[in-house]
C-alpha cells in the first residue's frame, strides 16, 4: 500500500535530483529515502528514476506521478488543517452582540451555520438596543456584535456590513400614496418601538431631528419595546409606525396582513456594522463575525437589487 512517506520521499527526490539531496531537505539518511522510494516504485510495479553520473534523472512514470503525489500531500494537510480548527474551536464560546432587530437580518440561519461548520462552539446572542451593545462592547462584556452606526470611539475596529432605509407602515393605503414628509410625521398617530431606550436609540434621534426641524416635536401617540408589537397595532388601524426594509424583508410572510408601506421624504437610512475590540479576536468571534458580515453584505445587496 502507498504511503504519505513514501511519496514525500519521492517528491523530494524529484525536487533536489538526488537521495542524498533529499534526505538533507528532509532530516533523514540518504539509505532511508532510497528504500522509501524503491517500495513506491516496487508497490507501482514502475521504475520512477534513472542513475545519470551522480545524480537520477525522473521517468515518465514519475512525471505522471507528481501531480496526485503532490496533491495527495496537500489534501491531508488541508485536513489537518480542518480538524485542527474544528478542535480549535471546541470549548469556543461567543458572545456575540446584536440589536433587537437583527434577528429579522441574521434569524436563526446564523446560529444554525455556526453549529453545522463548528458543532462544539457555544453560541449567545445577547442586546436589545445598539447603545447597550456597545457599551457592554467598551466594557469587555462582549467581543464582537453588529450594531447601527455611529461608533464613536477610536478603540473599536468597524466594519459597515449594511445600509437600510427607515420606511412608513400602514394599514390604511390612502396614508400611503406618496412620500411621507417630517410634516406628516409631526401629525401622525405614531406607535414607536424602542421605548425604554428613546434617549439613545438612534432611530428615535434620526425621526426626532427631523420632525422638530418642521418646528414641532416627535410625540408618539403610543410606545412600545418591540417592533413586532408596533406592526400588529398598526395592522389594526389604532396608529401608523416606522421600522426598516430589512426588517419588512425578513417577517416575508409573517408581516401582520394588510399592512403596506411608503418611502420618507428625505430618506432616511441607518448603517449597521460589525464592530469589536482591537486586537485580535478569538477564534470562535472570528467564525461568527465572518459569517454575520457575509450575511449581512448578502443582504445589502439583495435589497439594493430590489430597488435598482
Amino acid at each position: 500500500m502507498l504511503s504519505l512517506h513514501q511519496l514525500r520521499c519521492f517528491l523530494a527526490t524529484l525536487e533536489h535530483g538526488s537521495f542524498t539531496a533529499a534526505a538533507t531537505a528532509l532530516g533523514y539518511a540518504q539509505p532511508s529515502i532510497s528504500e522509501q522510494v524503491r517500495l513506491l516504485e516496487q508497490q507501482l510495479d514502475t521504475t520512477l528514476f534513472r542513475r545519470v553520473g551522480r545524480g537520477l534523472v525522473p521517468t515518465e512514470a514519475a512525471r505522471a506521478l507528481q501531480p496526485h503525489a503532490s496533491a495527495a500531500l496537500a489534501a491531508v494537510a488541508e485536513a489537518g488543517r480542518a480538524v485542527a480548527s474544528v478542535r480549535e474551536l471546541l470549548t469556543g464560546t461567543v458572545r456575540f452582540g446584536v440589536f433587537r432587530t437583527a434577528r429579522f437580518y441574521l434569524a436563526a440561519d446564523l446560529v444554525a451555520d455556526v453549529l453545522q461548520r463548528h458543532p462544539g462552539v457555544r453560541v449567545e446572542l445577547v442586546g436589545q438596543n445598539s447603545a447597550e451593545v456597545l457599551e457592554h462592547l467598551r466594557k469587555g462584556r462582549l467581543e464582537a456584535a453588529v450594531i447601527a452606526l455611529p461608533v464613536e470611539d477610536e478603540n473599536m475596529v468597524v466594519t459597515p456590513v449594511l445600509r437600510d432605509e427607515l420606511v412608513y407602515v400602514s394599514a390604511d393605503p390612502a396614508r400611503l400614496h406618496a412620500r411621507i414628509t417630517p410634516s406628516d410625521l409631526a401629525s401622525a398617530q405614531l406607535v414607536l418601538p424602542d421605548a425604554s431606550w428613546r434617549e439613545t436609540d438612534t432611530t428615535r434621534r434620526q425621526l426626532a431631528q427631523a420632525v422638530q426641524r418642521t418646528g414641532h416635536p416627535l410625540r408618539p401617540r403610543i410606545e412600545v419595546e418591540d417592533t413586532e408589537t408596533a406592526l400588529d397595532i398598526a395592522a389594526r388601524g389604532l396608529a401608523d409606525t416606522v421600522t426598516w426594509r430589512g426588517v419588512l424583508h425578513g417577517l416575508g410572510d409573517r408581516l401582520p396582513a394588510g399592512l403596506g408601506w411608503a418611502p420618507l421624504r428625505p430618506a432616511m437610512y441607518e448603517t449597521f456594522a460589525v464592530v469589536h475590540r482591537e486586537g485580535e479576536l478569538s477564534p470562535a468571534s472570528r467564525v461568527v463575525v465572518d459569517l454575520v458580515t457575509d450575511r449581512m453584505r448578502g443582504l445589502d445587496r439583495a435589497m439594493r437589487a430590489r430597488t435598482a
